[in-house]
Protein backbone atom coordinates (compact mmCIF):
# COMPACT_ATOMS: atom_id res chain seq x y z
CA UNK A 1 0.00 0.00 0.00
CA UNK A 2 1.39 3.51 -0.47
CA UNK A 3 2.45 5.38 1.69
CA UNK A 4 1.65 8.90 0.17
CA UNK A 5 -2.10 9.36 0.43
CA UNK A 6 -2.36 13.20 1.44
CA UNK A 7 -0.48 14.93 -1.30
CA UNK A 8 0.52 18.53 -1.26
CA UNK A 9 1.63 20.17 -4.52
CA UNK A 10 2.25 24.00 -4.72
CA UNK A 11 1.26 25.27 -8.52
CA UNK A 12 2.89 28.38 -9.95
CA UNK A 13 1.17 27.69 -13.72
CA UNK A 14 4.70 27.02 -15.47
CA UNK A 15 5.75 23.97 -17.33
CA UNK A 16 7.85 22.37 -14.70
CA UNK A 17 4.81 22.96 -12.25
CA UNK A 18 2.89 21.37 -14.59
CA UNK A 19 4.84 18.64 -14.38
CA UNK A 20 5.08 18.00 -10.62
CA UNK A 21 1.39 18.36 -10.95
CA UNK A 22 1.22 15.90 -12.92
CA UNK A 23 3.39 13.27 -11.16
CA UNK A 24 1.59 13.87 -8.07
CA UNK A 25 -1.95 13.34 -9.47
CA UNK A 26 -0.52 9.87 -10.42
CA UNK A 27 1.24 9.08 -7.33
CA UNK A 28 -2.70 10.20 -5.64
CA UNK A 29 -4.14 8.49 -8.28
CA UNK A 30 -2.10 4.92 -7.82
CA UNK A 31 -2.60 5.05 -4.16
CA UNK A 32 -5.73 5.87 -4.02
CA UNK A 33 -5.25 9.52 -1.96
CA UNK A 34 -6.11 12.88 -2.61
CA UNK A 35 -4.46 16.02 -3.07
CA UNK A 36 -4.19 19.44 -1.96
CA UNK A 37 -3.22 22.79 -4.69
CA UNK A 38 -1.71 24.99 -3.10
CA UNK A 39 -0.60 28.57 -4.72
CA UNK A 40 1.39 30.89 -3.69
CA UNK A 41 1.13 34.75 -4.33
CA UNK A 42 4.50 36.19 -3.88
CA UNK A 43 3.63 39.89 -4.56
CA UNK A 44 7.43 40.75 -4.04
CA UNK A 45 8.40 39.02 -6.47
CA UNK A 46 6.52 41.69 -9.11
CA UNK A 47 7.94 44.47 -6.92
CA UNK A 48 10.53 46.83 -9.15
CA UNK A 49 10.80 49.62 -6.61
CA UNK A 50 7.73 51.74 -7.47
CA UNK A 51 5.15 52.23 -5.17
CA UNK A 52 2.83 49.49 -6.44
CA UNK A 53 -0.73 50.36 -6.96
CA UNK A 54 -4.38 48.80 -5.93
CA UNK A 55 -5.18 47.41 -9.35
CA UNK A 56 -1.10 45.86 -9.95
CA UNK A 57 -1.74 43.56 -6.35
CA UNK A 58 -5.69 42.87 -8.16
CA UNK A 59 -4.63 41.91 -11.38
CA UNK A 60 -1.33 39.38 -9.32
CA UNK A 61 -4.29 38.06 -7.54
CA UNK A 62 -6.49 37.58 -10.61
CA UNK A 63 -3.68 36.01 -12.46
CA UNK A 64 -3.09 33.92 -9.37
CA UNK A 65 -6.98 32.29 -9.21
CA UNK A 66 -6.62 31.33 -13.16
CA UNK A 67 -3.57 29.35 -12.29
CA UNK A 68 -5.18 27.64 -9.48
CA UNK A 69 -8.19 27.22 -11.70
CA UNK A 70 -6.32 25.56 -14.10
CA UNK A 71 -4.30 23.58 -11.79
CA UNK A 72 -8.32 22.63 -10.23
CA UNK A 73 -9.59 21.76 -14.65
CA UNK A 74 -5.98 19.39 -14.90
CA UNK A 75 -7.31 17.99 -11.35
CA UNK A 76 -10.76 17.44 -12.00
CA UNK A 77 -9.75 16.00 -15.42
CA UNK A 78 -7.74 12.97 -13.34
CA UNK A 79 -10.30 12.40 -11.34
CA UNK A 80 -8.85 12.13 -8.44
CA UNK A 81 -9.80 13.86 -5.14
CA UNK A 82 -8.98 17.05 -4.69
CA UNK A 83 -9.04 20.69 -2.58
CA UNK A 84 -7.11 23.59 -3.62
CA UNK A 85 -6.02 26.57 -1.46
CA UNK A 86 -5.33 30.01 -2.88
CA UNK A 87 -2.73 31.81 0.16
CA UNK A 88 -1.84 35.22 -0.12
CA UNK A 89 0.23 36.03 2.88
CA UNK A 90 2.85 38.96 1.97
CA UNK A 91 6.00 38.94 2.80
CA UNK A 92 6.00 35.19 3.26
CA UNK A 93 8.44 33.18 1.69
CA UNK A 94 7.11 30.07 -0.61
CA UNK A 95 8.72 27.41 1.78
CA UNK A 96 7.19 28.48 4.58
CA UNK A 97 3.82 28.58 3.56
CA UNK A 98 4.50 25.24 1.82
CA UNK A 99 5.55 23.76 4.99
CA UNK A 100 2.92 25.26 7.26
CA UNK A 101 0.06 24.36 4.63
CA UNK A 102 1.78 19.98 4.52
CA UNK A 103 1.48 20.95 8.28
CA UNK A 104 -2.03 22.27 8.53
CA UNK A 105 -3.43 19.74 6.56
CA UNK A 106 -1.19 16.40 7.71
CA UNK A 107 0.01 15.71 3.85
CA UNK A 108 2.65 12.86 3.23
CA UNK A 109 4.19 13.99 0.67
CA UNK A 110 5.09 17.33 -0.93
CA UNK A 111 5.48 17.17 -4.98
CA UNK A 112 7.24 20.44 -6.01
CA UNK A 113 8.74 21.55 -9.39
CA UNK A 114 12.07 22.73 -9.91
CA UNK A 115 13.45 25.36 -12.62
CA UNK A 116 17.06 23.81 -12.14
CA UNK A 117 18.87 27.50 -11.64
CA UNK A 118 22.24 27.05 -11.37
CA UNK A 119 25.02 29.50 -10.50
CA UNK A 120 24.15 33.35 -9.87
CA UNK A 121 20.61 32.89 -11.08
CA UNK A 122 20.11 31.10 -8.22
CA UNK A 123 22.04 33.01 -5.64
CA UNK A 124 19.77 35.72 -7.05
CA UNK A 125 16.57 34.61 -7.40
CA UNK A 126 16.62 32.18 -4.66
CA UNK A 127 15.30 28.51 -4.84
CA UNK A 128 11.46 27.72 -4.00
CA UNK A 129 12.25 23.93 -4.17
CA UNK A 130 15.41 24.52 -1.90
CA UNK A 131 13.48 26.52 0.49
CA UNK A 132 10.28 23.54 0.68
CA UNK A 133 12.74 20.38 0.94
CA UNK A 134 14.32 22.55 4.13
CA UNK A 135 11.56 23.54 6.02
CA UNK A 136 9.19 20.43 5.25
CA UNK A 137 7.74 18.68 7.57
CA UNK A 138 7.15 15.68 5.50
CA UNK A 139 9.01 14.11 2.51
CA UNK A 140 9.29 16.23 -0.64
CA UNK A 141 9.56 14.71 -4.06
CA UNK A 142 11.34 16.98 -6.68
CA UNK A 143 10.48 16.68 -10.58
CA UNK A 144 13.09 18.43 -12.55
CA UNK A 145 11.85 21.02 -15.54
CA UNK A 146 12.74 20.40 -19.11
CA UNK A 147 16.64 21.57 -19.96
Amino acid sequence: MNAYRRILIPVDGSPTSNKALASGLQIAHEGDGCVRLVHVVDELAYLTGFEASALVFDELQNAARRVLAEAEEIAKATGVPFESRFVDRPGARLGDVVADEASKWNADLIVVGTHGRRGISRVMLGSGAEQVIRLAPVPVLVIRGSE
